[in-house]
């Protein structure tokens, strides 16, 4: 069986049934030998964010240094989302690995008129991917309700209900105590349950059960908003009765403060974490869509609010901020209570009622009647990316866009700031002016000839677009939604610049949100990226400075001060463009350096440093000593943790610093723990691409931002290799980019042991610069430095 095949098999499963109940899901389960009884399972229930419960409590328990699976629904674009181990989405072979493997049982239900959702059986894979992987913990968001839940098929260590309100009345009760008493089966047994409810819901959940109460009032935990610690995080506090503690949440608003206290509860019951590491898990925590912003000039969020309760909190959030105009982009089910989510909006200025592709979605005009007399202007919009584009068209940096409405719109508008359009070129692709001198070719330039491969991916009537007006200018379009993301098409685009230019003019001004996409197009054909931190018109070269006992390749040879400077002013007189200090190892093995260690190494360094005609840069993973080191004179910070630390992105932004976000599942090197990649590549662009949307979202310009895409780090050798072979693929980011790659043990895969690895660096070093890296960080400057410069002469001939 192919991965699209299993794929389309799932999402063609039916999404509802009349009965209801846990009997099916069990029976896939003991198929699978019931992996439910070698897990710790919580279950997460509520109206309203059990999503942002589970995310929160799975980041704690990360940080705690457990193995987590999480499940959760629903999703952006791909159901592959909905099932995450330690962050990482499943991969395509295991998705059908498992499919092949449950045929069987599900041809077995099918004759006993069984049938299960796709719902149902994404939980039995779930369940049996958290065994396969053996997690510590698998945690459960509910789909509706909990009595009947697919979910409900494990018997949890611990569960919560995070609140509740009128939803699902069909299935679940006409009124808030019957849904309560619904949500409260969820129940563990020999533990209280978790709950955020108040009122009359948790007078129902109390009739059922034991609970411990989280809230802002006269709970068992409480839980508190303290205020903005800045556009994009709030600080809460949470106590319970014998610990508290205070941080930073990017998740926003009061209820958002209750959900962090659940999630700590939880955590505190299931793996009994300290109140510093529950703190710094919950500071970490992002939830891509839940009062997401993505922009702050203007200020555009981007919520998937889809039930009048979720919308009231949502208006309140918009008070807190300060704009001129409120321009709404809004999508809803049908069988949502819309007229009620657009009254708890506050005053809109102009609305863009759209509907995303799916056949739930209301129609445009039925929505625009709803916004009568709500709005000033309300414009009818058949395409979400359209109707967002609209939106910021007209909106001012003074103004407010919001999408909201519906999940399913946000992950259309999302495209705008996830899209990457990756060129496909082979680093050594002969250009246009080559392939046209030796001759005359009257009338032809040097475009008609230089020919572009990109992907992307688009929407169907994107995709339908493109295709139609790529052809009618010469050029080949090729789609596909077989093995592409669930609600995506896979599109490659073929053709000379000349022809992409003409596409670019066309689709500009077609619609459905195209307008952005040209522009991509246009910056990948100008093949520019922003302004390095550097000032250099070749491949910069980064010279390692350890001021380290005990990194892998110099360690202790230059920890003394007078040492490290001398071994500084040797590589920028060898052709260093900068210079690298770092004080903590990240070797396999390598012992955590206490921050006030680590800042007493690097700090004396980079002030005696500082002076020297080039960029200082600090390698560290923590935001303190990144500050001390910033204070002292350093340039750029060189994170390899990928902004693990969740204060780093707020230091740099407040120094104005540039920084290098480097791609890695573990730092230090952790060897057993490495991806399951598809495609490692893909991956880990697709990873880069959220964690500079985080950065950028603390205040960081994307000209300041380099990304490395982690050789060494959490890939194999072979899967190094294909990152620098395939480096330019990496200007999808629109960043600089940098490889790492100086006599690591990823050249043992060509024979070269520790210490005879440097003509495998200088050949990998070629490699980059003739792909087009715009930094390369090495311990051997002059050799290196050498190479550069005769990678960019022969560029130059």
């Amino acid at each position: 069986m192919e991965y699209h095949e299993a794929a389309d098999f799932l999402t063609s499963l039916q999404r509802r049934r009349p009965e209801f109940g846990t009997e099916t899901t069990a029976r896939m389960l003991s198929h699978f030998g019931n992996p439910q009884k070698t897990v710790d399972f919580v279950q997460v229930a509520g109206s309203n964010g059990k999503g942002s419960t589970t995310c929160l409590l799975e980041s704690v328990l990360r940080t705690a240094g457990l193995n987590v699976g999480l499940f959760t629904s629903p999703c952006l674009n791909d159901f592959r989302e909905q099932i995450r181990v330690n962050g990482r989405i499943i991969s395509k072979e295991r998705i059908t690995e498992y499919v092949e493997r449950i045929d069987p049982c599900l041809d077995r239900l099918r004759m006993d008129d069984d049938v299960p959702t796709h719902f149902e059986v994404l939980t039995a894979l779930a369940i049996h991917h958290f065994g396969v992987e053996d997690v510590d913990i698998g945690i459960l968001e509910v789909g509706i309700g909990g009595r009947y839940d697919a979910t409900s098929a494990v018997d949890p260590v611990a569960s919560a209900v995070t609140s509740v309100s009128l939803e699902h009345t069909d299935l679940l009760g006409d009124t808030v105590e019957e849904i309560a008493r619904d949500k409260a089966q969820v129940a563990p047994t020999g533990a209280p349950l978790v709950t955020g409810a108040d009122e009359a819901a948790l007078e129902a959940i109390q009739s059922e059960t034991d609970t411990i109460t989280v809230g802002a009032t006269d709970e068992d935990v409480i839980a508190v908003e303290n205020g903005m610690r800045s556009d994009v995080e709030s600080n809460v506090s949470i106590t319970g009765s014998d610990w508290k503690l205070e941080t930073n949440l990017s998740l926003l608003g009061q209820y958002q403060a209750t959900n962090a206290g659940v999630a700590a509860t939880l955590a505190r019951q299931v793996a009994a974490v300290d109140a510093p590491t529950i703190a710094n898990g919950l500071r970490k925590a992002t939830w891509p869509g839940r009062f997401e912003i993505v922009l702050t000039d203007p200020m555009v969020v981007l919520d998937g609010s889809h039930n009048p309760g979720a919308a009231a909190k949502l208006s309140d959030l918009l008070g807190r901020y300060d704009y001129d105009d409120l321009h709404v982009v809004f999508a809803a089910m049908a069988d949502k209570d819309y007229k009620r989510m657009i009254s708890e909006l506050p005053v809109v200025d102009s609305a863009f009622v759209t509907r995303p592709d799916v056949d739930r979605a209301a129609d445009v005009p039925v929505l625009a009647d709803a916004f009568d007399g709500k709005a000033d202007q309300v414009y009818r919009i058949e395409s979400v990316p359209e109707a967002t584009q609209r939106a910021l068209a007209v909106a001012d940096n003074t103004d407010f866009v919001l999408v909201t409405g519906s999940l399913y719109a946000v992950a259309e508008a999302r495209d705008r700031w996830t899209r990457l359009v990756v060129p496909k070129d082979p680093g050594r692709r002969a250009n246009g002016r080559t392939v046209l001198s030796g001759a005359e070719f009257p009338g032809a330039t040097a475009n008609d000839v230089n020919h572009r491969v990109l992907r992307t991916t688009l929407r169907r009537d994107q995709a339908e677009r493109v295709n139609e007006r790529l052809e009618a200018v010469g050029g080949t379009c090729v789609y596909s939604e077989v093995g592409a993301p669930e609600k995506l098409v896979a599109t490659v685009l073929l053709g000379t610049v000349t022809q992409f230019r003409e596409l670019v003019a066309v689709i500009e001004t077609d619609g459905l949100g195209l307008r952005h996409l040209a522009r991509q197009l246009e910056t990948t054909l100008d093949g520019t990226t922003p302004d390095e931190p550097f000032d250099t018109d070749k491949t910069a070269v980064m010279g390692i400075l350890n001021v380290t006992p005990d990194s892998f390749h110099d360690g202790g040879e230059y920890d003394q001060l007078d040492v490290a400077v001398e071994r500084a002013e040797r590589m920028v007189a060898a052709g260093a463009d900068i210079v690298d200090v770092g004080g903590e190892s990240t070797r396999p093995g390598a012992d955590s350096v206490p921050v006030s260690e680590e800042i007493d190494r690097v700090v004396p360094v980079i002030e005696s440093i500082s002076s020297l005609d080039v960029p200082i840069a600090v390698d560290t993973r923590k935001a303190a000593v990144a500050e001390a080191a910033l204070d002292a004179g350093a340039d750029i910070v060189n994170d390899v943790s990928g902004l693990a630390d969740p204060e780093m992105r707020f230091v740099v932004a407040d120094h104005d610093a540039s920084l290098v976000l480097m791609h890695s599942l573990s730092a230090p090197v952790d060897p057993d723990r490495t991806g399951t990649y598809d495609d490692v590549v893909e991956a880990v662009l697709n990873e880069l691409s959220e964690r500079i949307l985080l950065a950028e979202r603390a205040g960081i310009d994307r000209e300041q931002i380099v990304v490395d895409p982690g050789c060494g780090f959490g890939k194999d050798a072979a899967e190094s290799f294909d990152l620098v072979n395939r480096l330019s693929e990496f200007r999808a980011l629109g960043c600089p980019v940098m490889v790492g790659h100086s006599r690591k043990s990823m050249f043992e895969r060509v024979g070269c042991r520790s210490g005879e690895r440097l003509p495998s660096t200088l050949a990998v070093t070629a490699m980059a610069a003739e792909r087009g890296a715009d930094v390369v960080r090495v311990h051997d400057v002059a050799e290196n430095a050498a190479v550069v410069r005769t990678v960019a002469a022969t560029n130059d001939s």
